[in-house]
C-alpha cells in the first residue's frame, strides 16, 4: 500500500481536498486533528508539554490552545520544540492506522509535513496551493480572526513555493481551476507508481 502525504500552507483548502479524496474511497489520516487529540488525551504528552511550556498550558486537564498558540506562533524554537514532542506520537498512530486500511493508497494530511519530517517514508507528496489573498480570506472566514494574525501564522510556516517544489504533485485550489480532474489525474498517477 502506498503512503502519500497531503500538505499545503494555512488556508489552501487541504481539508476540502482531503474530503474529495475520501469520497473517492481513499482513506485520509488527519495528522493535525490527531495531534490535537493527543495533546488532550495522552497523559505523558500533556506532562511533557506542561514541563516545556508552563503549568498554565493546561487548566483542569484542558489544553489552553490560545496560550499555547501565542507562545509557538511568536517563537520558532518553541514551535519546533512542540513539534518534536507531538510528532513521534502522531507518527506512531499513523503507522497503526495505515496497517488497518485496504485501499491502494492512503493519504496523510498534515500542514507541517516537511517541517516535521513526516514526509520521510512516504511514497509521494501532494501539495495543495492557492493564491495568498484567497488563503487569507478563507482563514479569516473560518477562524473569525484578523488579517494580521493570519499573516503571522503564514510567516511561521514553510513558504508555499518551497512546499510545492518539494512535492511530487500540486493541486491548485483557487476557486477557478476544477479540483476533481486534478485529483483524478493524481490518483491515476499514484496507482501507476
Amino acid at each position: 500500500m502506498k503512503k502519500i502525504g497531503l500538505t499545503g500552507g494555512i488556508g489552501v483548502g487541504k481539508t476540502f481536498v482531503s474530503n474529495v479524496f475520501s469520497k473517492l474511497g481513499i482513506p485520509v489520516f488527519l495528522a493535525d486533528i490527531q495531534a490535537k487529540k493527543c495533546m488532550s488525551e495522552s497523559d505523558d504528552l500533556k506532562k511533557a508539554i506542561a514541563i516545556n511550556f508552563g503549568n498554565n498550558i493546561y487548566k483542569e486537564g484542558i489544553l489552553q490552545k490560545d496560550i499555547l498558540a501565542n507562545i509557538v506562533f511568536n517563537d520558532a524554537e518553541k514551535l519546533t520544540q512542540l513539534n518534536k514532542l507531538v510528532h513521534p506520537i502522531v507518527q506512531n498512530k499513523f503507522e497503526i492506522w495505515q496497517k488497518e486500511q485496504t485501499a491502494p493508497f492512503v493519504l496523510k494530511e498534515a500542514a507541517i509535513l516537511f517541517e516535521s519530517n513526516a514526509h520521510i517514508g512516504l511514497d509521494g507528496v501532494i501539495c495543495v496551493t492557492a493564491p495568498l489573498e484567497t488563503r487569507i480570506k478563507r482563514v479569516i472566514q473560518r477562524d473569525n480572526c484578523t488579517k494580521e494574525s493570519v499573516l503571522k501564522r503564514i510567516e511561521n510556516q514553510m513558504p508555499q513555493f518551497e512546499k510545492e517544489q518539494l512535492s511530487d504533485f500540486v493541486i491548485v485550489n483557487d476557486e477557478d481551476k476544477k479540483l476533481l480532474p486534478q485529483i483524478l489525474a493524481i490518483c491515476k498517477k499514484i496507482n501507476a507508481l
